[in-house]
Order: structure tokens, then C-alpha cells, then sequence
């Protein structure tokens, strides 16, 4: 996609001035009286108060999560929150509405904004400008808010005193008091950048600016609050290290754990799917579920390669995990199965099916692998599921019914074997069994299957497993059939000595 031009950038932000200015219109036959009892009224009810004076950004009722966090916001002068929001969940919009609320009222006078680099906070602070210069609501209502001094794209200070400040990360916050007040009022967004999370060094010394530094230029006395933006896009970042002194912290991700929009009257099931499906599963997990996948902890890349033909292997099954839900939003668990060969040392990945998706799907999937496996000449009555403790009463109660119901619709058995193996944590399982063959060149992925969706799924969750992983089923199925044909050879190749005679195990 091509980046837009500084020019574009410029002319699409002065159409939305302009948009911004003639949908602020004012009642100029309005009393003093009247304005006097709509202001109070509206102040009384800061919702109310968002709607009608920024209709330009209050284009959708708020979500639940978004009047929660502005009750505690507002209702609490001392307050120090962060919001680990996803992308398009209004985290800068709604902060710049509660802070002008707050300013504006005389509740809050000096705010500091921090982001990234000083370019950065400038460009998250320049709507807050352009608002005081332009919307015909605030000015009718609050007077005329543009100064004569110090009005500048890093600084301005409104003719009723408020004091607006932009500062990079890492900058000499000195000089920040206005008279003698101190700042009561603090915003950090985006304040993480992908450089710097892959580097633990920059991250601690960043936070130690924002507690020393920064949090340094308030007044003990004074009630100052605190409010932090910017979803997780590092196992360590400024972020999660600053969730853990706030008052409050909460991720709230594009879908919920039932895989439905946080935010419906915004975000429809349809947007969120075809935005979705134009990035890779890896951006998408950080960007809009705080779920951010570290590459290169455990496997540096995946080797494809060419597959013998299945018939020719030694041993072919399939390995497929339901999971337990029956959601088919990213979000939820990734159902997964898998065709797995195995000739001589090395072990083929030929087929995968993995995604998140409903029961029915899945079972689907069971058959639809059965038939590439006939389609392929191979005569198998290896179709494992996982089957643990946790998940027989699902395994007996949903799958097993969906496969008779299946059963009568295809007329074709379909040969279970549930794995009823009680497997150790998922990370060290995986690393424990798949890490040793990888690292040989004896694990190849189909290189006929490679780019698409499903396998490139695989892909991108098997170079993300690592200890704090939240989405590692795919690679997780994969280790499941690799240990049953692993283990099942070395049985066949120990020999047991029973006095003086050999037997061999099978």
C-alpha cells in the first residue's frame, strides 16, 4: 500500500478542519441565560458534553469499557491509568476529549503530553489545538481560547490560562510549570516503538525517565492524574511495565474472549473480519489483541521443503486439537489438524488445516483429511484427537455426536483414536519434542502448501512459540502427532531381555 504524501496528509487534515468547524454550529439566538443552563447541564453529564462538542469524534455511542474508564478518569482528580487499548478503539480521541473536559471546566490547567519523539506528541497534540482554534461551540461557550503568546505546535496556553505542552520521551521536562502551578495532568501515548521493545536496555532506562523525570514534575500536594495509551507490542515495553504502578489497567482488544467486537456500535463483525484478512496473523495479534508474537525465541524460521509422496512413508496420520470453544473469531482458541508423514528421521507437515472456527467446521476438517489421505492412496486408521482430562466430557458430549451426524451425511466411518496422553505444559512439550528434529533439518513443512492461509498460520505460530506465547495450537497439534510416531518407533526399536531369552515390543 502507498504511504500517502506529506501534501495528501496535509490536505485530508484541513478537510477535516473544516468538516470539524461546520458541524460545530452555534444557535446565535441563544440567551445568555439559555447558554448558561445548557453549559451547566451539559457539565453535569460529560457524555453529553463529548457529543456535543466534538460530533466530529463522538460519531459512535461508546462501548462499556469506554464510559468505565471516563467515570474513573473524571471522578477521580488523583488517578493514574493505563489503557492498553487495540487499534480503532479510540484511545487518543476519547483521552482528548475527557482532557479538554477537564481543562476547560477548571478542574484540570496544566497538561504535559508525551509520546515517542517530540514530532510524534506534537502531531497527537495538534487536534487539541486546532479544536481551541476552530470549534465554534467551545468559543461560544468558554470565549475566545487562542492566545496571544506562546501558541506554538509544542506549546500553547489559552487566554483562561490553560497550558498545553508537547515533550518526546526522554526530554528535560523542566520549565513545565505554569506560574506555580505544577502539571496536574499527564498523557503518554504511544510512547513504545518497535525498535525499542527489542531492546530490554532502552525500555528500562525509559521507564526510569518516566517515573523519575516526568512523574517528578508533579506537586506532591496537588492531585495530578496519569493517563497511559498504547497497545502491548513487546513482551517487555514502557507499557506493560507502566500497567504494573497504575491505579487501574485493563486490555481491551478488538474482539472479547467470546470473539464478538468490544465495540459494535464502531467495529462490525464484517469490518473486523476484512481488516483482518488483509494483514498477516502475526501483525493482526499485535496490533488488535495486545498479543504480540516474538519471533525467532525457539525456531528461527521454518523449513519447507519437498514431500515424498505419502503412500511411500513410513508412517501417515492424522493429528488434529478441537479446542473447546465453538468460535470461528480470531480471538478465540485455534482449532487445528494436521497430516503428518514420517520416512526414515525426517517428518513431513503435508496438510494443515488452522484457524479459529466452529465445532462443525472442525469435525469437517476431520473428514475432509481423510479423504486427501484416500485421494493419496494411503490406508490409515490413524485419526487421532486430543482427548485429555480437561477435554473428554467435550470430546463425548460435541465432537463424537457431530462425527455420527457427519458419518451418515459423507456414508464414510471415520476411524478416531483419541490421545489421551497427559501432556506437560504446552511450551516445553512443544520445544521439548520439536526443537531437536527442527534443528537437524528433519522437520520439513510442504513447500506445495506454503502461502496458504492455513499454512501460513502454521507458520507464523511456530516461529512465535515462546514461554509467554498465547497462540501456539497449531504448533502445538504438530508436536502431538510427531511424539505418537516418535514414540511409537522407539518402542518398536527397544528390545526387552527377559532371562535369557530377547523379545522386541510392539
Amino acid at each position: 500500500m502507498r504511504k500517502p504524501s506529506q501534501r495528501e496528509l496535509l490536505i485530508e487534515w484541513e478537510g477535516f478542519c473544516e468538516s470539524m468547524a461546520k458541524a460545530t454550529v452555534i444557535d446565535r439566538n441563544e440567551t445568555a441565560i439559555e447558554r448558561k443552563k445548557r453549559v451547566e447541564k451539559l457539565e453535569a453529564n460529560y457524555e453529553e458534553w463529548f457529543k456535543y462538542y466534538f460530533p466530529a469524534y463522538y460519531t459512535s455511542d461508546p462501548a462499556p469499557f469506554h464510559i468505565k474508564s471516563t467515570k474513573r478518569i473524571i471522578n477521580n482528580p488523583e488517578w493514574y491509568e493505563v489503557r492498553p487499548w487495540a487499534r480503532e478503539l479510540s484511545k487518543s480521541g476519547r483521552t482528548m476529549m475527557e482532557v479538554l473536559y477537564l481543562i476547560l471546566t477548571g478542574k484540570k490547567e496544566n497538561l504535559i503530553y508525551v509520546s515517542a519523539t517530540l514530532d510524534s506528541a506534537e502531531r497527537l497534540l495538534l487536534p487539541y489545538k486546532k479544536v481551541l482554534e476552530i470549534n465554534e461551540r467551545i468559543i461560544n461557550d468558554y470565549g475566545p481560547q487562542q492566545g496571544m503568546k506562546h501558541w506554538t505546535s509544542s506549546e500553547f496556553i489559552t487566554k483562561k490560562g490553560g497550558s498545553f505542552r508537547a515533550l518526546g520521551a526522554g526530554q528535560s521536562p523542566r520549565g513545565t510549570r505554569k506560574d506555580q502551578k505544577r502539571p496536574d495532568i499527564i498523557v503518554i501515548d504511544d510512547i513504545d516503538t518497535d525498535e525499542e521493545v527489542r531492546n530490554p536496555a532502552r525500555i528500562r532506562e525509559k521507564v526510569n525517565w518516566v517515573e523519575e523525570a516526568l512523574l517528578g514534575t508533579r506537586s506532591i500536594s496537588d492531585a495530578l492524574t496519569v493517563i497511559v495509551n498504547g497497545n502491548i507490542i513487546g513482551k517487555y515495553t514502557t507499557v506493560t511495565e507502566l500497567m504494573k504502578k497504575a491505579d487501574y489497567a485493563k486490555k481491551v482488544n478488538i474482539r472479547d474472549k467470546n470473539g464478538k467486537s468490544t465495540w459494535p456500535a464502531k467495529n462490525t463483525e464484517e469490518m473486523i473480519d476484512r481488516v483482518l484478512s488483509k494483514i498477516s496473523y502475526n501483525s493482526a495479534q499485535k496490533e488488535y489483541f495486545n498479543n504480540p508474537i516474538i519471533e525467532g525465541t525457539t525456531f528461527k524460521k521454518v523449513n519447507y521443503g519437498k514431500c515424498p509422496p505419502m503412500k511411500s512413508c513410513d508412517e501417515i496420520l492424522v493429528y488434529s486439537d478441537p479446542a473447546t470453544s465453538n468460535k470461528d473469531k480470531a480471538g478465540s482458541s485455534t482449532k487445528c489438524v494436521t497430516i503428518i508423514g514420517r520416512k526414515n528421521l525426517t517428518y513431513y507437515l503435508f496438510w494443515v488445516r488452522l484457524d479459529n472456527c466452529s465445532n462443525a467446521t472442525f469435525v469437517d476438517w476431520l473428514f475432509e483429511s481423510h479423504r486427501v489421505l484416500k485421494d493419496n492412496h494411503v490406508d490409515t486408521t490413524r485419526v487421532y484427537i486430543e482427548n485429555n482430562s480437561l477435554q473428554d466430557p467435550f470430546y463425548e458430549q460435541v465432537i463424537l455426536k457431530l462425527i455420527y451426524k457427519r458419518i451418515k451425511r459423507y456414508g464414510v466411518t471415520l476411524p478416531i483414536t483419541p490421545d489421551k496422553r497427559r501432556k506437560p505444559e504446552k511450551f516445553y512439550r512443544i520445544e521439548g519434542t520439536l526443537e531437536p528434529i527442527h534443528r537437524m533439518g528433519n522437520l520439513i513443512f510442504n513447500e506445495k502448501e506454503k502461502g496458504t492461509e492455513h499454512m501460513e498460520r502454521m507458520n507464523d505460530q511456530f516461529i512465535g512459540v515462546s514461554p509467554t506465547s498465547k497462540t501456539m495450537d497449531g504448533p502445538d497439534c504438530l508436536e502431538g502427532g510427531v511424539w505418537i510416531m516418535e514414540n511409537r518407533q522407539a518402542s518398536k526399536n527397544t528390545t526387552y531381555v527377559v532371562g535369557k531369552r530377547a523379545s522386541r515390543r510392539y
